[in-house]
């Protein structure tokens, strides 16, 4: 099976651009940046609790790793567990993840109009679920 999500091209700074998409976390909208760069895909430590109003909070655990990039060279990390990770017809079950401080990558799009972001989606679901980005037509193509 596929699955085709649309990918919205962000203007950054007219310096450059990041790829952004809507995917679902716990059945609530979230917005995501693909980056092709991140080993892992990550979610914003302070934005992550919205998902979980309503349904008993996961546990935010320390991690004793420390996570690289993303504008910095060493960041503390916390994992959990989303219930579901949901891109367009893709549903990932009891997804383990890691969950870092987005809030500068936050503060540089509201300085450029932009809506905040809820993670990043990089290497580990783009690998596995065989990812073509297609920037002519502007559409992630999954497969499962």
């Amino acid at each position: 099976m596929k699955t085709t999500l649309p990918l919205k091209l962000l203007s950054i700074d007219n310096d450059g651009a990041h790829l952004a998409l809507k995917a679902k976390i716990n059945g609530k909208v979230a917005h995501l940046i693909l980056d092709t760069g991140a080993s892992r895909s990550v979610f914003d430590t302070e934005r992550i609790d919205k998902f979980f109003k309503g349904k008993t909070k996961t546990t935010h655990v320390e991690s004793s790793k420390l996570s690289s990039g993303l504008g910095t060279n060493t960041m503390k990390s916390k994992t959990t567990e989303l219930k579901t990770l949901q891109l367009g017809d893709l549903i990932i079950k009891t997804y383990p993840t890691v969950l870092l401080d987005l809030s500068h990558v936050n503060q540089s799009y509201s300085q450029a109009g932009l809506k905040a972001i809820d993670g990043v989606l990089g290497n580990d679901i783009l690998m596995k679920y065989k990812a073509l980005i297609d920037y002519r037509k502007k559409e992630l193509i999954l497969s499962f």
